[in-house]
């Protein structure tokens, strides 16, 4: 009887410790306390640690019996991509291995392989995790047979989300909303711009200059035409812009071609700001480097360097631009003295208060492109804009009781403004915010392509599409705003140039 009770007995604890070691966390990977020396490497490894570490975390919740919230589930989807990511690119990261030494090859072969296993453990813990919310949340969303009798939406008059959506405010009102809060202002004073309109297919573009080579393209069935730049290490485009003032703000469109997963880390524009006006580096420069890679969500880098030294300032600023930069997207810089700030869209990722230097202006834009892939991995940019000042249009309105600006800007041939538009519009609507009493004449300009009276309905449309923002988006009162078209008939400048004509395309604040 002895015997058997204690046979029981050993049987239960065989049990529950098998019970507890079931519902336990499996002991946690080491991540690897050194580095190899391989950029791509190192940030291979550390980066799938870094998901793996909050994978990991998320599993120890759960095991917990801590419920996981809806912020958590986004955490966890999103670490899914990236790991799903990350996982994809190890065969190209194993090729980086060849030229190096033995026994780095030899380590790093190591760390590779144990950033690998965190990956498969975080891709089979995150999809468990996801997979058991969904299930918990269908079991509490199952309708009772009640409540599956009362459901009412086959109904003619039940009515949709969707059907109450305010039908008064214009689609692209409601698009323009998500970037009511974007706040840069380009430069009022235009000093280059360059769409290639005037550059031949299949030429390297008048107003360039180069080290390397490059093209004049069109892509698709589109007319857009773009400069095609050619990676290599030291391979420099540099725009014909005049002497950089102190204040002066840049912004271009990048498309991008053969982009994926497997694109290197280490894949990436630069733009460089440098004291040298030809093809070197120069003494006083500062460089932003935006990342092309896939696989993972790398750094925005930003660097300094002062009378030929190292700089203070050398950050790897964390961005997740990846969607971004494959949907051909606008890049907007603005530099106020030796404070730079750059914007991926609509979004600021970047500003440092005292980046440039300080003593010698720089006075050159480059771009330089690097580790694409001959043949596959392309990069094409246009609508290349340098404009002086870029600071407060708010004072000039107010004091001067009128501005002209051509950072208001359309789609072509059209009164649809585009999203970097807003941040001039906001600074607008500030003014009449805090200027109560002030009204304004708003007016529209073109350039002189296309018939006369197409190029005055034109301009008076898009004075009302400035007009409607300032009303819908930012709630001024449309009786203290009136509207002008002027078409091309009061131009600034050479419409015979794009430079010229895009001086021309320009919106009048006017003080009434």
């Amino acid at each position: 009887m002895r015997t058997l009770l204690k046979s029981n007995l050993l049987s239960l604890l065989a049990i529950f410790i098998f019970f507890i070691s079931a519902n336990a966390q499996t002991k946690k990977l080491k991540r690897p306390s050194s580095r190899v020396g391989v950029s791509s490497i190192d940030q291979f490894v550390r980066e799938s640690f870094d998901l793996y570490d909050k994978v990991y975390m998320y599993d120890g919740y759960a095991k917990a019996g801590t419920p996981l919230s809806d912020e958590d589930i986004d955490v966890l989807e999103q670490a899914l991509d990236d790991v799903t990511g990350l996982s994809d690119s190890a065969p190209d990261i194993l090729s980086d291995i060849e030229g190096i030494g033995v026994l780095k090859q030899s380590k790093a072969t190591l760390q590779i392989n144990r950033a690998k296993k965190a990956l498969k453990y975080s891709i089979k813990t995150s999809k468990e995790l996801l997979l058991n919310k969904h299930n918990e949340e269908t079991e509490e969303e199952a309708p009772t047979t009640s409540e599956q009798g009362n459901d009412t939406s086959n109904s003619p008059n039940n009515t949709s989300s969707e059907d109450n959506v305010d039908d008064n405010v214009p689609s692209q009102t409601k698009t323009l909303e998500v970037y009511s809060k974007f706040d840069y202002v380009p430069g009022d004073k235009q000093l280059f711009f360059d769409d290639f309109s005037n550059d031949f297919i299949g030429d390297f573009p008048a107003k360039w200059n180069t080290n390397g080579t490059g093209e004049i393209v069109t892509l698709g069935d589109s007319q857009q035409k773009w400069l095609e730049l050619k990676s290599g290490y030291n391979i420099v485009y540099i725009p014909d812009v005049p002497v950089l003032p102190e204040e002066y703000t840049i912004e271009f469109d990048t498309k991008v071609i053969g982009i994926d997963r497997q694109t290197s880390s280490n894949a990436g524009l630069e733009i460089l700001l440098s004291d040298d006006p030809k093809f070197n580096s120069g003494d006083n420069h500062v460089r932003a480097w935006i990342p092309y890679g896939q696989y993972g969500a790398f750094d925005i880098r930003m660097r300094n360097y002062i009378n030929r030294g190292g700089g203070d300032i050398n950050s790897a600023l964390k961005a997740d631009i990846r969607k971004a930069v494959l949907e051909s997207p606008h890049f907007s810089i603005a530099v106020n003295k030796q404070r730079l700030r750059l914007w991926v869209n609509e979004k600021k990722y970047v500003d440092i208060p005292r980046i440039m230097p300080n003593e010698k202006r720089v006075t050159t834009l480059k771009f330089n492109l690097n580790h694409f892939k001959d043949g596959k991995e392309r990069l094409f940019i246009t609508n290349v804009k340098v404009a002086e000042g870029g600071v407060d249009l708010r004072r000039k309105l107010i004091s001067d009781g009128k501005v002209s600006t051509n950072g208001i800007l359309f789609d072509s041939g059209s009164n649809n403004l585009k999203a970097e538009s807003m941040g001039i519009i906001r600074q607008i609507s500030q003014v009449l915010q805090q200027e109560s009493g002030m009204s304004l004449k708003i007016v529209g300009h073109t350039d002189a392509d296309g018939a006369d009276d197409t190029n005055m309905k034109l301009s008076k449309d898009r004075a009302e599409a400035v007009k409607n923002a300032l009303v819908n988006i930012y709630d001024v009162d449309s009786n203290r705003l009136s509207t002008e078209g002027k078409g091309e008939s009061e131009p600034v400048a050479d419409n015979n140039s794009a430079n010229g004509k895009a001086q021309n395309r320009r919106v009048e604040f006017i003080k009434q």
